[in-house]
């Protein structure tokens, strides 16, 4: 199994005091390459007459890694380690976000109308109509990150204050990427009614809900009661933002390949929230020939005595044949793969039984089904989850537009037509002329993303009736 590469999501800055003597720095160099560390910036922070003081930026694999290297640097002599940052503890601190004043409070008048008296009228008028309470508060760009810790990225329950540092960074997508609002939600239960019942209350200030990273088969259930209860949409991004985007993937991939989608064998690995709305949105868009496995092997019908809810319904709408066995049975001429489960699922000798020059998308994070490196042996087209390698399969190119758009239609539900348009249009970022083994999802910071794919989900919207703004 190929290493991980080092990542800026492991980098660290070092502070040396280095011996002013020829080739000092070169033998830095020399020994961080040589513990497999990535070196970046280096910048002088004072110099003395014997020694030089330098701040130098590492990358790393993960903790132990880096410690490994920082022990290698600590043997040479002549160098002095006086400190080292986690710059991406440093990133954190305080938080990401904040809240700010659209209108500055700087004199009498302003703040007599946007505070007392004259915040009154306002009142009354939404007292009167409660509609207006989308066009004369914050509500109308306003989105509550709901999430109770349980199934944070890879780590699992870590409970809900350890899962703040994520919503935190959810809000900044939403604003940075589509100019919402949006408001981190950690609650302190994981039980189902309690969860429903606190959204509903605190649901008047927001224009819709985002739930992040609660664990199934829960949050299949939390999703449908919020959507039966409440008169905005609510959106579980960890199911419906992965689907949105894998399919989007999925459409570029099979341009290149020549392929369609009901015609290539499909095989999923992991059958929680993601990887039954990948199911279910492949299914909605044509895919015939589909396996889910979770960790016992090939959901099959023949399983049925002992599936949740979320499962059955894989049961009953996948596996035509009705096949049983593990993965590596599962992929045997499978054109596509698509991994949502968990480190090294798929090996290199599974992949080599797939079909030829098959599409992988191994997409667990940090480490994903199968490295890069391995697929790359027998695959034409590879997608992580991962910032540092080519074809980013990320769910921020599917919940700011569609967000936005929801928000702008007023609609009441973001339903299939709705995440079907918002694939197609982030699909339609990359020209055919453009498209490439390593180019099948625009990137995260390709700024007409967001605003195409809000475009397209508004016309949904009023296509299928559930828009509430003209």
């Amino acid at each position: 199994m190929a290493d991980i590469s080092p990542s800026i999501s492991h980098s660290f800055t070092v502070r040396l005091r280095i011996r002013n003597h020829y080739g000092m720095l070169a033998k830095v160099l020399q020994t961080i390459a040589r513990a497999k560390g990535d070196p970046g910036a280096i910048d002088v922070v004072h110099a003395e007459r014997d020694y030089k003081v330098r701040d130098m930026t590492i990358k790393s694999r993960d903790d132990a890694h880096a410690a490994a290297i920082l022990q290698s640097i600590k043997k040479l002599k002549g160098i002095e380690v006086l400190q080292v940052s986690d710059r991406v503890f440093l990133l954190h601190l305080g938080g990401k976000i904040r809240i700010q004043n659209k209108v500055a409070l700087d004199t009498r008048d302003t703040l007599s109308m946007a505070y007392t008296p004259g915040v009154a009228r306002v009142c009354v008028a939404i007292a009167e109509d409660k509609s207006k309470a989308s066009t004369l508060t914050i509500k109308r760009n306003s989105v509550a990150i709901v999430s109770d810790g349980t199934a944070v990225l890879g780590l699992g329950d870590i409970g809900p204050e350890a899962a703040m540092p994520v919503m935190e960074g959810k809000a900044m997508l939403f604003k940075e990427f589509a100019g919402i609002d949006a408001y981190p939600i950690c609650l302190r239960t994981k039980d189902v009614g309690e969860i429903v019942n606190a959204v509903k209350w605190i649901s008047t200030g927001f224009g819709g809900i985002n739930l992040e990273d609660i664990s199934a088969p829960r949050c299949f259930e939390i999703e449908q009661r919020l959507k039966r209860e409440l008169d905005i949409p609510v959106f579980h991004d960890d199911q419906h933002g992965t689907a949105v985007v894998v399919l989007a993937a999925t459409l570029n991939a099979l341009k290149i390949t020549r392929q369609r989608i009901k015609d290539i064998r499909i095989v999923i690995a992991g059958a929680g929230a993601a990887g039954a709305a990948v199911a279910k949105i492949l299914l909605a868009a044509g895919a015939r020939h589909l396996l889910v496995c979770d960790r016992k092997g090939i959901i099959s019908r023949r399983r049925l005595p002992e599936l949740d809810v979320s499962k059955a319904w894989l049961a009953r709408h996948t596996n035509p044949q009705d096949l049983v066995g593990s993965i590596e049975k599962a992929v045997v001429g499978a054109h596509l793969f698509i991994g949502v489960s968990g480190p090294n699922i798929l090996s290199v000798r599974a992949l080599k039984r797939m079909a030829k020059r098959p599409i992988v998308f191994a997409l667990a994070n940090p480490v994903p089904e199968i490295t890069p490196e391995d697929a790359g042996r027998g695959a034409r087209i590879i997608a992580t989850g991962r910032s540092d390698y080519p074809n980013q399969i990320n769910n921020v190119l599917a919940f700011p537009g569609i967000f936005r758009g929801a928000l702008d239609a007023r609609v009441s539900d973001i339903n299939e037509p709705m995440k079907l348009a918002a694939a197609k249009a982030i699909a339609s970022c990359i020209s055919d002329s453009e498209l490439s083994d390593e180019y099948i999802v625009p990137s995260v910071f390709n700024k007409d993303v967001a605003p195409r794919v809000a475009q397209a989900v508004v016309a949904a919207a009023h296509r299928s009736g559930v828009a509430g703004r003209k």
